[in-house]
């Protein structure tokens, strides 16, 4: 049987060249994608913690984000991918690795950009790389992720011309991902334009805060406290 890693691995390799020449300006095309990336740039950039373009390819989303002022760098399972990347972007950081442990401390992101990452995990295998992202990122962390959209029966696999890929509603990602324990931020579907067969989509999620430790007092405990000792006083 196929190692899915391996098949991606080594069928991104084989295209990774033509995949930068069609995909390099993607973003100029696409107003709607950008005011997504826009929105994910936003909320990541008080995080205080760098943000992973993971599965980033030749590194033109890893560049975009960067112009929008975060502190990030990508990651992908291709050799090839990577070594177009650096060459690309001499100025920001690319590294192999796989999605599926990652080489980073728990809490070490304060977001994740996996757009079209996850498409080719199979779909018993997509919530250990879900449980993966919630483990290294931050509490409060946001991960945008960008799919091909599919109806409500399922992830589907479908012919994606590098390697088998698979299609998933938006509301059946969004409960996976639920399940490990991210919330739902916002939803983005759109429908394909020239060059695209599917339905587009981009789930923006949040790992939650950390919980409040026993016995701390709050900003608004203290403001409650403050304004008692006031009303006292007078």
């Amino acid at each position: 049987m196929t190692d899915p890693l391996e098949a991606t691995r080594t069928s991104y390799d084989a295209v990774a060249s033509l995949y930068a020449e069609l995909f390099g300006d993607v973003l100029d095309t696409r107003p709607l994608d950008r005011a997504v990336l826009a929105a994910f740039a936003e909320v990541c950039r008080s995080a205080g913690h760098p943000v992973a373009d993971l599965g980033c390819g030749p590194g033109h989303l890893t560049a975009h984000l960067a112009s929008l002022g975060l502190d990030v760098f990508g990651l992908d399972l291709s050799p090839a991918m990577i070594a177009l990347a650096r060459q690309a972007h001499p100025d920001l950081r690319f590294d192999e690795g796989t999605m599926t442990a990652l080489d980073l401390a728990d809490g070490a992101l304060g977001g994740i950009l996996a757009s079209y990452s996850v498409i080719h995990t199979p779909p018993s295998e997509v919530p250990a790389v879900f449980a993966e992202f919630h483990r290294v990122l931050a509490p409060g962390g946001h991960l945008l992720l960008g799919f091909f959209a599919g109806d409500d029966a399922g992830p589907r696999a479908f012919d994606h011309r590098v390697t088998t890929a698979y299609r998933w509603s938006p509301g059946g990602l969004a409960e996976v991902l639920g399940e490990a324990g991210f919330t739902e931020v916002g939803r983005m579907v759109r429908p394909p334009i020239e060059g695209e067969r599917f339905l587009q989509a981009q789930l923006l999620v949040r790992k939650a805060q950390a919980p409040t430790v026993p016995g701390a007092v709050t900003s608004a405990a203290r403001y409650s406290t403050h304004a008692s000792q006031i009303q006292a006083a007078r």
